[in-house]
């Protein structure tokens, strides 16, 4: 029993030396050096590994090192803890056990509202190509806080778009030739997502602030201003699987209006046979696109050290790679 025991504790401590890479790899030196410290402490069956106990089982793309992450952070927010440093972080391991273990069952919620700024070119080669409004759905929405990308401000190099009042301004840099900016006219903005989250209630205020690292102070201040605005852009996220989701909501599709669906790192989170039927379900439906009811298919998904953001749309089906990115967003490498 304690041999197994002992392989439990490795076990848990390799997915937290793996997540400490990745954390180091994307800027966050707390998080990354938090994770290196809670695998040793893993490893010595300290009380880390007591927490963890019981999530033997849970699938890799469960990301349980950021939900041991997101729980602690949680709790500063909530004025429990007084900091993430590693002291404070262990003791509460043992003396607030049981409400971390609690919060452990919160999926990771993010909306990345960073990641708008290489999704935004492909909505303005959307709007480009039909010249009509964009009727938005989006698979694992969240808080829904991407599909308001257009009430958002973009500033790199060379190129700027959108409300200069704007709670929310995204500065990242750009590489490559820049698209021309148009103005976008936005008619319906709908998401949906397993366990979606309510961005005005203080419950799901203080659920996506958990999950963003709180070392990096560019990402707070974008959701912060993402939470403003918020309260001020209506959006329905419905809870429902993704590819019953889209093929109901297309087949809504009006003449005049481009539907346009996408998503952000949410097909690895997706079982395979979810994942199959989603990308059946909307090729599918853009066989029957035309002209006056076009649709487009936008994503931002893993492509190795960055993202890929690929574009296809209908008629025709053309499908072009439109940039590479940062996994938050930053930077846009274009071409």
């Amino acid at each position: 029993m304690v041999e197994a025991a002992g392989q439990v504790d490795r076990d848990f401590a390799s997915l937290l030396r793996i997540q400490a890479g990745h954390c180091a790899r994307l800027g966050s030196p707390l998080y990354a050096d938090l994770l290196e410290r809670a695998a040793a402490d893993a490893e010595a069956g300290g009380p880390v590994a007591l927490v963890l106990r019981g999530h033997e089982g849970d699938p890799a793309n469960s990301m349980l090192a950021l939900r041991l992450m997101g729980a602690a952070h949680r709790r500063v927010l909530e004025g429990e803890l007084p900091d993430l440093q590693w002291p404070t972080f262990r003791q509460a391991l043992i003396d607030d056990a049981e409400a971390i273990r609690l919060l452990l069952d919160q999926p990771v919620q993010t909306n990345e509202v960073g990641r708008c700024a290489a999704l935004l070119p492909g909505f303005l080669a959307v709007s480009e190509s039909t010249d009509l409004p964009l009727r938005l759905l989006e698979v694992g929405a969240s808080a829904g806080l991407n599909l308001r990308w257009d009430r958002y401000r973009y500033d790199a190099d060379g190129f700027s778009w959108g409300d200069r009042d704007s709670p929310v301004r995204i500065v990242f840099e750009l590489s490559g030739e820049a698209p021309a900016p148009r103005p976008i006219e936005v008619v319906e903005r709908r998401g949906c997502d397993p366990d979606p989250i309510d961005p005005v209630s203080e419950e799901g205020r203080l659920t996506l602030q958990s999950f963003v690292w709180p070392d990096q102070d560019a990402r707070v201040r974008r959701l912060r201003g993402a939470l403003a605005a918020a309260r001020e852009v209506p959006v329905e996220v419905e809870e429902a699987p993704a590819a019953a989701w889209v093929e109901e909501r297309i087949a809504e599709s009006e003449e005049g209006v481009a539907t346009v669906v996408f998503h952000s790192i949410v097909m690895q989170y997706l079982p395979d046979d979810e994942r199959r039927r989603f990308e059946l379900v909307v090729a599918g439906a853009g066989e029957a696109a035309t002209h006056a009811s076009p649709l487009a298919w936008l994503r931002m998904e893993p492509a190795g050290e960055m993202a890929e953001v690929r574009l296809t749309s209908w008629p025709g089906g053309e499908e072009r790679s439109l940039a590479r990115v940062g996994y938050h967003g930053n930077p846009v490498l274009l071409g």
